[in-house]
C-alpha cells in the first residue's frame, strides 16, 4: 500500500541546506521569505516559473518537491486517461491511425508508475 505523501518537501530540502527561508526567497527572487513560508505551510502553491527555480535550487524534480501534489495529480490525470481510453475504444474509428496513436499514449499515461524516489 502506497503511503501518503506530504503536500510538498520544500522544508526538509531547505534544512538539509542550512538555508533559512529568506535566503531561498533571495534565490528565487522574491522580496522576503514570506512566500517560501507560505509554501512550506501548504497555504499557496508556486507557479511554474517559480517551481522550476525551485528544482535548480535544490536540484531536485518537481515531482519529488511536490511529492504529495504529484502524486493526487498523476491519479487524476491517469483516471482521466482511462475515461478517454474507454471512450476512444467504443467508437467506430478505434483502430484507425490516428486514434491508435492516442490510444499509445492514454495507455502510458495508465500505466505510469509512482516514483520510488524519497526525498533527502
Amino acid at each position: 500500500m502506497a503511503h501518503q505523501r506530504l503536500q510538498n518537501y520544500l522544508r526538509t530540502h531547505r534544512r538539509h541546506h542550512s538555508l533559512s527561508q529568506a535566503e531561498v526567497a533571495t534565490l528565487l527572487g522574491a522580496a522576503s521569505g514570506t512566500k517560501v513560508s507560505r509554501y512550506e505551510n501548504f497555504a499557496r502553491m508556486p507557479g511554474a516559473l517559480t517551481v522550476f527555480a525551485l528544482e535548480i535550487v535544490f536540484n531536485q524534480p518537481a515531482s519529488e518537491l511536490f511529492a504529495g501534489n504529484y502524486q493526487a495529480i498523476r491519479l487524476a490525470v491517469q483516471e482521466r486517461a482511462r475515461s478517454m481510453e474507454e471512450e476512444l475504444n467504443s467508437q467506430p474509428n478505434a483502430q484507425d491511425r490516428t486514434t491508435l496513436r492516442k490510444l499509445e499514449l492514454l495507455r502510458s499515461i495508465v500505466e505510469l508508475k509512482p516514483s520510488s524516489a524519497r526525498p533527502s
